[in-house]
């Protein structure tokens, strides 16, 4: 009968192991290569920009949250995927974009007041950027030269039809008070003649345009709007791809490194239940990669940092279980017993410990930015993986080990036989 139960729960062990095993060969490195990756592990751009206040207008919270839109609208119109873009202090804004192509070109763009006006002879601007629908960079068939088509929103649509009727009905072709300048940021792009009434709320961009990629960079920025302020770059810093990939190279060494000489550390120094910290911490990885893959969160090598921490206290916290349990086993109780009490005992020291780190934690979250609050909410998330993994995945896998009767010599648990008093020995 003993045979029998020894063999179920043997099995029962395996199982839990061999699925824990398939689960992290096959799930591990699709999780880790979907991982979004931060500027300085897969290079690109890093902007500071700030908001420049003028005589007549403060810089307020509404136009850095306006700014903040029309920046990620333009980053959007670049077609790069899941950039960084947030708010530093009041008047600031950090906007990083990995594995762009062309860094000196997103720079352009993202600096660019893009304030496109459309104004008479006599100065006055009939429609402006705001009034814009659409735009979007051609080719002219006659010509084949690049122009840009502008799509008015109904507002647009009726001042610009006003307009060139105006125009049109009140002075001869060739006279340049029919002419409407187009201008973006002050600059003059072209002065065409009003033939006749546009009603369509349509106009053309043509000329002055060197090649199309020119026009299709403006369209864009057209598209995105024009700053709500004027802002200026007051930092700009490019990682190239070759440093990014090396940095990433170097973390993924310095990851496996670490877990090994944990998880030998972990066999050597606690044996059986060393094992069992192993395949937990196994399980903690795969939470904490499916956790940031399900926030789309962004992993920087100070994030790594975080994490590795993490794994750090994650043991940390299996011995000082493993501490608990041979000390009551020591003190004569049986095995069983002393996992139980162990885990009880340890549990305060634990949670303690965790809940100040997280503390901390939460105080860089709030008061840092940028790869500061990366590396928090990475630390965060991996204490709150290596606390369940501790208590109950643990506690559960051990539970397991004392079901199968070969597992229950003591010097699998680390403790040597003359060390239990001689009425508790043997038992289980």
């Amino acid at each position: 009968m003993a045979g029998g139960k020894g063999a179920g729960g043997f099995l029962k062990l395996a199982v839990v192991f061999l699925a824990i095993l398939a689960i992290g060969i096959g799930v591990f490195k699709p999780l880790i290569n979907a991982q979004r990756l931060g500027l300085d592990l897969k290079g690109g751009v890093h902007v500071l920009i700030q908001a420049q206040s003028t005589p007549d207008h403060a810089v307020t919270p509404d136009d850095m949250a306006a700014l903040e839109r029309v920046m990620r609208d333009r980053v959007d119109q670049l077609g790069i995927a899941e950039p960084v873009i947030q708010r530093e202090g009041s008047d600031r804004l950090i906007i990083e974009l990995a594995g762009v192509s062309n860094p000196e070109e997103a720079i352009k763009m993202i600096g660019k007041t893009a304030q496109l006006e459309f104004k008479t002879s006599d100065g006055q601007v009939v429609v402006s950027g705001k009034d814009l629908k659409d735009a979007k960079a051609i080719i002219d068939q006659q010509t084949r030269e690049p122009q840009i088509t502008l799509q008015f929103n109904a507002e647009g649509t009726k001042k610009f039809a006003d307009v060139t009727k105006k125009l049109a009905s009140s002075y001869p072709y060739g006279d340049p008070k029919r002419a409407i300048g187009i201008y973006l940021d002050q600059q003059l792009l072209t002065n065409p003649q009003v033939k006749e009434a546009i009603p369509n709320g349509q106009a053309i961009i043509s000329g002055g345009f060197a090649n199309f990629e020119e026009a299709a960079n403006l369209a864009a920025l057209l598209r995105g709007g024009a700053l709500p302020v004027p802002v200026q770059i007051i930092e700009r810093r490019t990682v190239g791809p070759t440093l990014g990939a090396d940095s990433l190279a170097k973390s993924k060494t310095a990851i496996i490194v670490g877990l090994i000489a944990i998880a030998l550390f972990m066999l050597l120094i606690y044996r059986l239940p060393g094992v069992v910290a192993d395949f937990s911490l196994i399980v903690y990885g795969l939470i904490v990669m499916a956790v940031l893959w399900g926030l789309k969160a962004t992993l920087t090598l100070p994030g790594i940092a975080g994490l590795l921490l993490s794994v750090g206290m994650a043991v940390d916290a299996n011995i000082i279980i493993y501490e608990r349990i041979k000390e009551e086993l020591r003190n004569g109780k049986t095995l069983r017993a002393a996992i139980d009490a162990g885990f009880k005992r340890a549990f305060t020291t634990i949670f303690d410990s965790n809940a100040t780190t997280v503390l901390a934690a939460i105080v860089l979250y709030f008061l840092g930015s940028g790869t500061v609050r990366g590396f928090a909410i990475t630390l965060s998330l991996g204490i709150a993986a290596s606390m369940f993994t501790a208590i109950t995945l643990t506690r559960f896998l051990l539970h397991l080990v004392v079901g199968v009767p070969a597992f229950h010599n003591l010097w699998l648990f680390g403790v040597k036989e003359e060390q239990i008093p001689a009425a508790a020995r043997g038992e289980i």
